[in-house]
């Protein structure tokens, strides 16, 4: 890592390079775990590990503090691990590796791991430190937040007994989250006998490559172009043109990124071998002028491929084609009461698992419970029709605004006499574990606040410096004025 001795302030850098020593993939927190337990231990801290690996330390208020409102801060353990082709990197045993460009802290070709790092940081960095001013303090570290939330949503009532929560897993300083989205997932799932492949047939590899991605949620509004979208407008064209047949796909990744790369193997009649590489190169085009504000690096290549034994067979091709460019992504609703997204969908990702078998799995999000399920429907009808299997798993429940609140007044009230000026105050169309920890603790009061994060969820994130340490300063001004 960076000299975390040039950056400031120095106690949180100094954890959060600990922290990005220790492998802790989604679903694969062990070592985290592991790591929070021994740090508790050799500070002589009381701490708790729940039947899902959920982690509580605590600490005692400051002398004179014992009456305050006891004070959970959060964080998740987990990190999205994402990146580029070129980077050798195994994420179940590798740290990862930091550099500063400028006024940003960014990672080598990997996800930064400050979803949700930065926010452990600072709790870990907050129990150690013996001049902050403080009621008691519960510090927990959920896990699995980012492929499901299951760390929050196995957490039984009673785990936490505080009266607020401040709850570090934003991604813009100067603004103070009072509520977010609610989720789930829809998968859709293509199973056939594959063809032996027919004579005739010219084999290309085609590549989208190069987006900028980003988080499904967060990013849905920036007109951020979704790989696997792009790819499947080509196909259906040439599907239409040409009679293309489908080989293989590998498209996108995980559920709550944007995809970046998608990739096909596809066939034509040989007398069209010219022509289609003429529509690639003016479909490129094209697509790069719709685009060319947001994504400046977009990549589309093709080449000439061997040829494989089998395609998918042609009514299977017609009815997956066609549902990928007929399912929905993007934008569907923008919320009535704020410049807020509502409702959105991203397709994830497009994958053929084994010959005969192709699996497709989208994300949807709204702040309106009738909506999430509306979505995930229009989702689901989209591939019932081209005759998939289709599965809408439970989701989680978004968190509503609390108009009452007393942490949101002294939220608010600090951040102006520290800074001049009013922060903003909005709600988040990404999920939060306030939604869950809403379920099952009714009364809890909570907030979300952290430092600014860009291109999370991919090889692009990145931290801006200087906005640790203004959060990190709110942060000690709420706990000593709660």
């Amino acid at each position: 890592m960076a000299n975390s001795n040039q950056l400031q302030p120095a106690s949180v850098f100094e954890m959060f390079a600990l922290i990005n020593k220790v492998p802790r993939p989604s679903k694969h927190e062990e070592q985290m775990i592991e790591f929070l337990v021994d740090f508790a231990k050799k500070n002589n801290l009381q701490y708790k590990v729940d039947d899902t690996g959920n982690v509580l330390i605590s600490k005692p208020a400051t002398l004179g503090m014992e009456d305050r409102p006891t004070v959970i801060l959060q964080s998740h353990m987990d990190m999205v691990c994402e990146k580029n082709n070129d980077v050798q990197m195994d994420f179940l045993k590798d740290p990862i590796q930091t550099w500063i460009d400028g006024e940003w802290m960014k990672a080598k070709g990997t996800t930064l791991g400050a979803d949700d790092g930065i926010g452990c940081a600072m709790e870990l960095a907050l129990l150690v430190d013996e001049s902050v001013k403080h009621g008691p303090i519960q510090c927990v570290f959920t896990r699995d937040e980012e492929t499901g939330l299951t760390g929050a949503e196995g957490m039984q009532p009673g785990f936490m007994d505080g009266d607020m929560l401040i709850n570090l897993d934003s991604e813009d300083e100067g603004q103070i989250f009072v509520s977010c989205a609610g989720g789930c997932r829809t998968e859709a799932v293509f199973t056939f006998t594959p063809e032996p492949t027919p004579e005739g047939l010219f084999f290309l590899r085609l590549q989208v490559k190069g987006l900028m991605g980003g988080h499904s949620g967060d990013d849905i509004d920036k007109k951020r172009a979704n790989a696997n979208k792009i790819l499947a407008r080509f196909l259906y064209t040439s599907l239409k043109r040409y009679g293309l047949r489908l080989s293989d796909i590998q498209a996108g990744g995980l559920h709550n990124a944007i995809p970046r790369e998608a990739e096909a193997l596809v066939a034509v009649p040989v007398k069209y071998k010219e022509q289609i590489r003429i529509d690639w190169n003016l479909f490129a085009a094209d697509v790069e002028e719709e685009f060319r504000v947001t994504e400046p690096s977009m990549q589309f290549l093709l080449e000439s491929a061997d040829a494989a034994d089998t395609v998918l067979p042609a009514d299977v091709n017609y009815r997956l084609i066609s549902a990928l460019q007929a399912v929905h992504n993007g934008i569907l609703a923008m919320s009535q009461d704020m410049e807020l997204v509502e409702t959105s969908s991203n397709l994830a990702s497009i994958r053929q698992e084994a010959p005969g078998r192709i699996r497709i799995n989208s994300s949807q999000r709204s702040s309106f419970m009738s909506n999430r399920h509306n979505m995930a429907n229009t989702i689901a009808a989209t591939f019932e029709l081209a005759g998939a299997e289709v599965n809408i798993g439970e989701g989680y429940p978004g968190w509503k605004p609390n108009p009452d609140s007393r942490l949101l007044k002294v939220t608010v009230e600090q951040y102006e006499r520290l800074f001049g000026r009013k922060p903003i105050v909005r709600g988040i169309h990404a999920g939060l574990e306030c939604g869950l920890f809403s379920e099952k603790y009714p009364n809890l009061d909570m907030v979300s606040f952290g430092p600014t994060l860009r291109g999370v969820h991919s090889p692009d994130e990145r931290l801006e410096i200087k906005t640790v340490d203004l959060v990190w300063k709110h942060l000690l001004a709420v706990l000593e004025n709660i």
